[in-house]
């Protein structure tokens, strides 16, 4: 997979730039050079790297993320002591950004930091408040997601890396522990996950253990991963083949002294407290003060105001407006019968799906690959700048693999060693229907998250966390959006892959109905399911799937559409208000410019564009 080349900034006619300048994505000339504002800005932004510094070294697996190697030895303590302890530190850390720096004398980006650190407080109060709420152990849990991290994120170029490699490997079972410790207090309490995560956990759990070292059969995942890290060293003639053999034993030694022994407790824990979870999934409205959770969850995933039934009155609306079109390109394509019909028709038919082995999940990974050279190609036409970071295209490791499993990125490292990194899951791949690929590659990648994210770690002249931060309704929403912005540049030229299209819009309509039907409406499993197979042409493993997602990360799934109407309607103001003198590229880059933000903030540097003069 190629990268997408080094871009240099985007330029700016004189009239874009005075836009650029009343949306805060430049400073204004005398800002720059001198002056009071610039000054108490450039203070700003130095208190706020600080601040991010001190975040950070709270937190060695973002470190890692990072591409940074300081605290590489070890794992980012998930004690609730350690959560109360970072969100003391925030506390104190807000207060005296408020002491040191009057907001009124900022200039307008400076004052959106400012902002935004002070929003991240009261978001910080309310995800520690309801920390004891979230399920520690659902699918996308730490038994699967730290030997994912030690293999992905964890780079080894030098022996001193590798010696924090095995230092990791060996906290990996006080680790598990540390948070086994957190969801018995959870259970206690009453929060428990449904009886299905339970079940798939206890499996995750045993293909993690399953092979070399633990026993008989291939390495696992993780051992591999230690001997090829090791075998690198040895080609790049820092170590000889004696010294890895050492490496490599000691981090066997590592997984079946501490790490199986954890994982063992795991799984007995796990077999144990399955029995007092409810015989059927329930919503976060059965947990004890489930409701105000709920809403809370709404809130920090949408980062609006939107309550549950004006978010399921959303959903409603959207669904039978897109089976309206699904309706008009069914005609189009030429199938006699109802769109029930023809859902079960792209399920079932074999055109639709590779082969269930390595050759056709390979042609599935190069028809992306395929889909992503034709979008980078044609990105100059929308977006004035284009990220410097790599891409590629990878499968979801065998021991986190699940059938129907919702494809994702990993974001590329700073320091441009680690690119970025959308993957596929392809355990089963008819749960992986041909005709989503290529809007799965736009959203994922080009010109969605990777886009997106690597031009916010790319920024200049901006605080530190800002490049960093996510706020999944921006986040998710643009990556829709941009589902949509590909069928406006021309492409889905295959109709089955148009539907497709809607057949993925409709999928985050549904989420909208079925999250807060399960959460606040008390939906079981069935309903939802009914709901969901009835308005979407994906394949039944995938639909189970989504809903089991939806029912262990309450709000979650809601952000991806709330944030795609509230784009949509912004540039729809942008058009209306400056006709002619609207731009897309500008308005791409007013959206894109300052990196992740919250929709508010969003929304203010748009009309700051439409009411700057021309």
């Amino acid at each position: 997979m190629t990268g997408n080349g080094e871009r240099g900034p985007v330029r700016l006619s004189r009239r874009e730039f005075s836009w650029a300048l009343a949306a805060g994505l430049v400073a204004a000339p005398a800002a720059r050079a001198a002056g009071k504002a610039g000054e108490s800005d450039a203070a700003l932004t130095a208190f706020l790297d600080a601040a991010f510094e001190a975040e950070i070294a709270l937190d060695p697996e973002q470190l890692t993320q990072l591409g940074r190697k300081e605290q590489q030895d070890r794992f980012t303590d998930p004690s609730d002591a350690a959560a109360a302890a970072r969100l003391a530190w925030r506390r104190s850390n807000v207060a005296a950004m408020k002491t040191q720096f009057d907001r009124a004398a900022l200039g307008e980006d400076a004052r959106v930091s400012y902002d935004m650190w002070v929003l991240e407080l009261e978001r910080a109060e309310a995800s520690t408040k309801w920390r004891g709420h979230n399920y520690i152990f659902d699918r996308n849990g730490p038994h699967t997601g730290l030997p994912n991290f030690l293999i992905n994120q964890h780079r080894v170029d030098t022996p001193a890396d590798m010696e924090a490699y095995v230092a990791r490997v060996t906290a990996l079972g006080p680790t598990l522990d540390a948070y086994l410790e957190r969801a018995t207090a959870a259970a206690a309490k009453g929060v428990r996950m449904p009886g299905f995560a339970y079940d798939q956990s206890i499996e995750l759990v045993g293909r993690v253990i399953t092979g070399a070292p633990f026993g008989d059969g291939p390495d696992t995942a993780l051992f591999a991963d230690a001997k090829a890290k090791a075998a690198g060293l040895v080609a790049s003639g820092q170590i000889d083949a004696a010294a890895a053999g050492r490496y490599v034993a000691q981090v066997a030694a590592a997984m079946t002294g501490s790490m199986q022994p954890a994982y063992e407790r795991l799984r007995a824990w796990l077999a144990a407290d399955r029995a007092k979870a409810a015989s059927e999934p329930l919503g976060a409205g059965a947990l004890p003060d489930g409701a105000a959770y709920y809403d809370a969850m709404l809130r920090l995933q949408t980062t609006t105001g939107m309550t549950a039934d004006e978010i399921h009155a959303l959903g409603l609306s959207e669904v039978a407006r897109i089976r309206a079109e699904m309706e008009t390109l069914k005609d189009r394509i030429g199938f006699e019968g109802k769109l029930e019909d023809f859902f079960v028709f792209l399920r079932s038919d074999d055109r639709f799906y590779v082969a269930n082995d390595d050759a056709g999940r390979a042609a599935y990974l190069k028809m992306a690959e395929a889909y992503l050279d034709g979008m980078r190609a044609r990105l100059p036409e929308q977006f004035g700048r284009l990220p410097k970071a790599d891409l590629i295209v990878k499968r979801v490791e065998a021991f986190r693999e699940e059938p129907g499993g919702a494809a994702h990125y990993s974001p590329a490292a700073l320091d441009g060693s680690r690119p970025g990194i959308f993957y596929v899951h392809l355990a089963d791949t008819r749960a992986t229907p041909i005709y989503e690929i290529e809007g799965t590659v736009y959203h994922e990648g080009l010109p969605g998250h990777h886009m997106q994210i690597a031009l916010a770690q790319e920024m200049t002249g901006t605080p530190e966390f800002r490049k960093n931060y996510f706020y999944g309704a921006y986040g998710e929403g643009w990556a829709l959006y941009v589902e949509r912005l590909a069928k406006e540049m021309g492409f889905y030229t295959d109709p089955y892959s148009d539907f497709g299209r809607l057949g993925r819009e409709i999928w985050r309509a549904i989420r909208l109905v079925v999250d807060t039907g399960i959460h606040a409406k008390g939906w079981s499993e069935a309903q939802a399911l009914a709901y969901y197979t009835a308005n979407s042409p994906q394949p039944a493993a995938k639909i189970r799937s989504e809903i089991r997602r939806y029912f262990v990360s309450p709000g979650q799934a809601t952000s991806y559409k709330v944030g795609m109407q509230r784009i949509l309607a912004l540039r729809d103001r942008a058009r209306t208000a400056l006709g002619a003198r609207y731009d897309q590229r500008m308005f791409h880059e007013i959206v894109l410019g300052r990196g992740s933000v919250p929709l508010p903030v969003l929304e203010a540097q748009v009309d700051r564009w439409i009411a700057a003069p021309a």
